[in-house]
C-alpha cells in the first residue's frame, strides 16, 4: 500500500482538544503516521493540499444499501404503508444482480459525498452479493442481513423459518466478518420488533454476546410500530429489547423518535447507542427525535441517511444540516450547534461502532480514513471570520469533497472513483428496477 503525504492543508482534527492546524498529514500503510507542520517524509505519493480542509471520514450509523435501487418508488408514505405497500414488495424482488447494483449505486454515493464507513442493514436474501460489493468498493462497512420471522403481512420471499434466518446470519458472519484487514464487519440486523419472534430476538443476543458483534435494528420510529409492539409484548420497544437483554454496549438502535423517560433511562444506564436520522424521520412523517435532551442525558448519538427511498439521498452534509436546523424552533438558536453536529457525523460514529480508537478523528496512528474538501465554492464565501466547522455543516455540499481516502487507501481522486465504474453501474441500475417493477407487476396479476 503506497504512503501519502497531504501537505499545505487546514486538518480538523476532531482529537479531544478539537484542533485545527494548518501543515501536512502523513499516511503509511492505512494509518496516519504524523501530523505537523512541514513534514519531512519521502512518501509514494503527495497530495498538494493547498486552501483544501481535511477532515474525518464521516460515518454514518444507519443505512439500507439494499434500498438504494428504490430512490423514487416510495415517496409521500408513512413508515407502515411505505414498508407493506413498497418497500417489502421490492425488497422481496431483488435477485443477486439486482443487490449488487443497488449496493454499489449507494456506496458511490456515499463515497462522493465523505462518507467512510457505514453501518447497514441488508434484505433477506442475496446478502452475500452486498458483501462482495462492499469489498470491492473499500467503504468501511458493518453490514448484515435483515432477519424477519414474523408478521402476516411481510410477502412471500421475506419472512423467514427462525432457524433459516439464524442460520444464514451466522454463515455470513463467518464469511465475512473481519474480512479486507478488517474493513469489513458482521453486524446482527433484527428489522424490528414487529417482524421478529422472541425467539428471533434471544438467539441474536446470544450470538452478539458470542461473537462479540454489534445488533442494529429500528426503535420507536413511529407510533404505529409502537402500538403494535406493546399489543404484542405489553411493553415498549426498548422496554421490551432490555427484557430479552439486548440492550448493551453493542446495541445500535435507528430512528429512536417517540422514546418515553423510562427507555432513555435504559438507553443511557446500558450504554446503548442511538442513530438519529433526520431526514428519513421528515420524510416518512415519523416526527423529531428530541435529540437535545438525549445528548444532555448523555446517551451516545451519530447520524445516518437511512435508505435512498426514504430519504433519496445518503449525503452525510445534509444530514448534518437537517439535524442541526430542526431542533432550534422548539430549543432555540444555540441548540444542535455546528460542531454538536458534526461530532456525531465523525467521532460519535466511531464511538457507535466501538473503533473511536481506531478511526472519527485525525490523529497519529488512527486508521487513515478521511475526506479532502474544496471550500471555495461561491456558496462558502466569505470565509473570513467565519468558524471553519460551521462552514461545513451550513454551507458545504457534496460537490465540496474531491478526495475520500479509507484505510490509507484513496478510492476517490478529483471526485472520480477508483474502484467502481460509474457508467456501468448506472446502467444496470436502471435495468434492474425495470427487471423488479415487471416481477412484481406480474405477482399482482
Amino acid at each position: 500500500m503506497p504512503s501519502i503525504l497531504i501537505k499545505n492543508a487546514e486538518i480538523v482534527t476532531m482529537n479531544e482538544k478539537d484542533e485545527i492546524i494548518r501543515g501536512d498529514l502523513y499516511i503509511e500503510n492505512n494509518r496516519i503516521i504524523d501530523i505537523g507542520q512541514s513534514l519531512d517524509y519521502q512518501a509514494d505519493k503527495t497530495i498538494d493540499a493547498t486552501n483544501k480542509t481535511i477532515i474525518p471520514g464521516f460515518i454514518q450509523t444507519h443505512i439500507h444499501l439494499c434500498q438504494t435501487l428504490f430512490r423514487g418508488q416510495a415517496d409521500d408514505l408513512e413508515l407502515m404503508d411505505w414498508l407493506k405497500q413498497k418497500i417489502w414488495p421490492l425488497e422481496a424482488s431483488h435477485d443477486e444482480e439486482s443487490l449488487y447494483y443497488s449496493a454499489l449505486l449507494g456506496i458511490g454515493e456515499l463515497l462522493q459525498s465523505g462518507t467512510t464507513t457505514i453501518v447497514d442493514m441488508e434484505t433477506v436474501s442475496h446478502a452475500d452479493f452486498a458483501f462482495q460489493a462492499i469489498a470491492k468498493s473499500g467503504i468501511r462497512a458493518l453490514s448484515g442481513k435483515v432477519m424477519m420471522d414474523k408478521g402476516e403481512e411481510v410477502p412471500y420471499g421475506l419472512r423467514e423459518r427462525t432457524s433459516v434466518s439464524l442460520q444464514e446470519s451466522a454463515d455470513l458472519l463467518e464469511k465475512w466478518h473481519g474480512k479486507q484487514n478488517g474493513r469489513i464487519q458482521y453486524a446482527f440486523c433484527p428489522r424490528f420488533v414487529v417482524s421478529c419472534t422472541e425467539e428471533l430476538l434471544t438467539e441474536v443476543r446470544k450470538l452478539s454476546d458470542r461473537h462479540g458483534v454489534c445488533v442494529h435494528t429500528h426503535a420507536a420510529e413511529n407510533r404505529g410500530e409502537i402500538a403494535l409492539v406493546e399489543q404484542e409484548t405489553g411493553m415498549r420497544n426498548v422496554v421490551y429489547l432490555d427484557h430479552l437483554g439486548l440492550a448493551n454496549e453493542k446495541l445500535i438502535l435507528a430512528h429512536c423518535v417517540w422514546l418515553d423517560d423510562e427507555e432513555k433511562s435504559i438507553i443511557k444506564k446500558r450504554k446503548v447507542k442511538v442513530s438519529h436520522c433526520p431526514g428519513s424521520n421528515l420524510k416518512l412523517s415519523s416526527g423529531i427525535a428530541d435529540v437535545p435532551e438525549m445528548l444532555q442525558q448523555g446517551i451516545d448519538l451519530s447520524l445516518g441517511a437511512d435508505g435512498a427511498p426514504c430519504n433519496n439521498n445518503l449525503d452525510m452534509l445534509n444530514e448534518m444540516r437537517l439535524a442541526a436546523l430542526i431542533q432550534k424552533p422548539v430549543h432555540g438558536p444555540t441548540a444542535m450547534n455546528a460542531k454538536t453536529v458534526f461530532r456525531m457525523a465523525t467521532i460519535g460514529g466511531a464511538r457507535a461502532v466501538g473503533m473511536d480508537q481506531e478511526i472519527g478523528s485525525l490523529e497519529a496512528g488512527k486508521k487513515a480514513d478521511l475526506a479532502i474538501l474544496n471550500l471555495n465554492g461561491f456558496h462558502m464565501y466569505p470565509s473570513y471570520g467565519v468558524d471553519t466547522i460551521s462552514r461545513i455543516v451550513y454551507s458545504a455540499t457534496r460537490a465540496d469533497v474531491e478526495t475520500t481516502i479509507i484505510d490509507g487507501e484513496i478510492v476517490m481522486e478529483h471526485r472520480l472513483l477508483r474502484n467502481i465504474d460509474k457508467k456501468t453501474v448506472l446502467y444496470e441500475s436502471n435495468k434492474c428496477i425495470s427487471r423488479l417493477m415487471k416481477r412484481i407487476e406480474r405477482l399482482n396479476q
